[in-house]
């Protein structure tokens, strides 16, 4: 069978799944990564070991004094078609405990999206009219956008509060008085070796920059795209089959770091120094 089949097949046992877009970094420089299946660390050394095992993370969250949060979600089979979840805190001292115990269902108490004030953000999807939701450190929720989004995916949001979110393939900016512009339209450029893969998850992670640029990992394009607060864009990073990249940050030091994930669900990190060398990890 020739390779390009043997790809086209695993994309489409994986149309279903789509990868973890979680890539944090903490103040002395070590970087967190989710591959499904546990969360790595690489240290400063370049050194790379398992600090949680056995949990299915697909986001991430580094607070400033170092500790990181990530869930655990698991589904319960088409039997009972449930889904079960907790979230879990590693702390900078290295002790890992549940801060949400096990609960049945899909998480809504715990957003890794947050500002600097710990205000969290989550997506409303009960209707047609989606909104982004702010909680606040009391538990106040209040529905942000003076429009409608249509289908809210992956979002991050700054440290001051603006929230920027992938509207299906559009990238829209919900700023802190609920305004709602839309940056870009059509972000995604699919290559044809992602033939399978489901448009929900063309778009995966995203990140900022001190600049206000927003980086966005085109999945299905192979590609992270940089969009400027004027919306201009453009390609700052492209991956070569079978890798694509699902999340990515921007080091102190310019250093820019992908988590990349393969037709086969495989995942690996890669460094691109602000020189433009590259060290996969």
């Amino acid at each position: 069978m020739k390779p390009l089949i043997i790809a086209f097949l695993f994309q489409t046992s994986l149309a279903g799944a789509h990868p973890g877009i979680g890539i944090v970094m903490d103040s002395k420089g070590n970087v967190y990564y989710t591959d499904l299946k546990q969360i790595l660390k690489i240290d400063t050394h370049g050194k790379k070991t398992i600090v949680v095992h056995d949990v299915h993370s697909h986001e991430l969250y580094m607070d400033s004094l170092d500790n990181l949060y990530g869930e655990h979600l698991w589904y319960n089979g088409d039997a009972l078609k449930t889904w079960g979840y907790y979230v879990w805190r590693l702390s900078s001292r290295g002790i890992l405990e549940k801060i949400v115990p096990p609960s049945e269902g899909l998480n809504a108490k715990f957003s890794f999206v947050r500002d600097r004030f710990g205000n969290m953000y989550y997506p409303d999807r009960s209707n047609t009219c989606q909104k982004i939701i702010r909680r606040n450190v009391n538990g106040k929720d209040t529905k942000l956008g003076d429009d409608c989004l249509n289908n809210i995916r992956w979002m991050t949001v700054t440290s001051e509060g603006v929230v920027f979110a992938i509207d299906f393939h559009d990238l829209k900016k919900i700023d802190s008085n609920g305004q709602v512009t839309t940056l870009a339209k059509s972000l995604p450029d699919k290559k044809f070796t992602q033939l399978f893969l489901s448009e929900q998850h063309y778009l995966s992670g995203l990140s900022t920059d001190k600049e206000n640029n927003i980086f966005v990992a085109d999945y299905s394009g192979r590609q992270v795209k940089k969009i400027s607060p004027s919306g201009q864009r453009s390609v700052v990073a492209e991956t070569v089959i079978p890798w694509s990249p699902s999340g990515q940050l921007i080091a102190p030091n310019g250093d820019f770091w992908l988590l990349e994930y393969s037709i086969t669900n495989a995942c690996r990190v890669e460094r691109i120094s602000a020189h433009g060398q590259r060290t996969i990890f």
